[in-house]
């Protein structure tokens, strides 16, 4: 009865029995297997310890068509499991275009496997851009095995992994190993940290990389410290290095002290116009502030004797009669 497998499995689908088709499809699938066919039972199949059971088939009798079985298995599998199956059988390689796809899931099993699978084809490339667009992964533990890669693009990945890791000091020392120097100036002003940048110039002017020293100033222009710079370049005869970072610290302060000199013009020109009015209305008789002058009230002329007397004989008229001035 062994040729009547294909119309049992026929049956078996006829009648909505899917775990029962792909059973038997994996069990007589000498005479019953077909690789459309079975794509089509397998996802819809209830049981889901069918799929890894179909994975481990297809791995020992198709595995180049893995791959594709895997596309169309991709929603109802663990990712997870599937990777950890095939790191366990050696096979991971077979499987890359799955772990493509379905690293948009940001899954950490399938970034790490496919970081190890880039890392082994030498594809640094391929290997930035998964850590750029894809973080659910162990980045310290990367770097540390890359920072001992023998390609030189390798350890530049493990420099960016520690950037990232906001590790800035370990990130340096492979630059400079290295002489990525203008990694190790990106680093620096990625920073923001003074003491880093600094360390940096004094790292070059030691060095006696003059060079360097100039192109640090202009790429850390808003971390360094400007005594600093000028220190050095005295001490270390690197003036005209420094030159072009003196030019351009005194423009930025000129253009500075020349928009608060505006500023300054224009607020004295607004309270002129504001306080001009005032100073028209007021009259030498008029009350000059809540106190006076000195902190003295005055009204109308002050301190003669002159003025005394009318204004005592107006005082008495709006009474009736004109008190004397010894009655004052």
């Amino acid at each position: 009865a062994a040729h009547l497998w294909p119309e049992l499995v026929f049956l078996y689908v006829h009648y909505d029995e899917f775990d029962n088709a792909a059973q038997t499809i994996i069990a007589h699938s000498a005479d019953a297997w077909e690789h459309a066919s079975f794509k089509d039972i397998i996802v819809k199949a209830s049981n889901v310890e069918l799929y890894y059971k179909a994975l481990r088939f297809y791995l020992n009798e198709q595995p180049l068509l893995l791959s594709d079985l895997l596309a169309v298995m991709m929603p109802r599998i663990d990712h997870t499991r599937v990777v950890s199956m095939f790191v366990k059988s050696d096979n991971i390689p077979l499987i890359k275009p799955y772990l493509v796809s379905a690293q948009a899931t940001n899954n950490k099993a399938v970034n790490e496997a496919f970081n190890d699978l880039l890392i082994e084809e030498e594809d640094f490339v391929g290997l930035r851009n998964s850590i750029d667009n894809h973080d659910n992964f162990d980045a310290i533990g990367l770097a540390q095995r890359l920072e001992k890669h023998e390609l030189l693009e390798f350890r530049r990945i493990a420099a960016h992994l520690y950037n990232q890791a906001k590790r800035w000091r370990q990130s340096l020392t492979l630059s400079k190993k290295d002489k990525l120097y203008k990694d190790a100036m990106t680093t620096a002003r990625v920073s923001g940290s003074v003491e880093i940048a600094e360390d940096l110039l004094r790292y070059f002017v030691e060095s006696g990389n003059a060079a360097c020293f100039s192109a640090c100033l202009f790429t850390c222009y808003d971390i360094v410290r400007s005594d600093v710079v000028m220190e050095l370049a005295w001490r270390h005869g690197l003036a005209n290095e420094a030159m072009p970072y003196f030019i351009n610290l005194v423009r930025e302060y000129q253009v500075k002290v020349d928009h608060l000199v505006e500023e300054v013009g224009e607020l004295k020109v607004k309270v002129e116009k504001n306080a001009g009015p005032a100073n028209a209305v007021a009259g030498p008789n008029q009350l000059m502030g809540p106190a006076g002058i000195n902190g003295r009230l005055l009204l109308g002329h002050a301190g003669s004797a002159n003025n005394a007397q009318p204004f005592a004989s107006n005082l008495g008229s709006a009474h009736g009669s004109t008190p004397s001035m010894g009655g004052l």
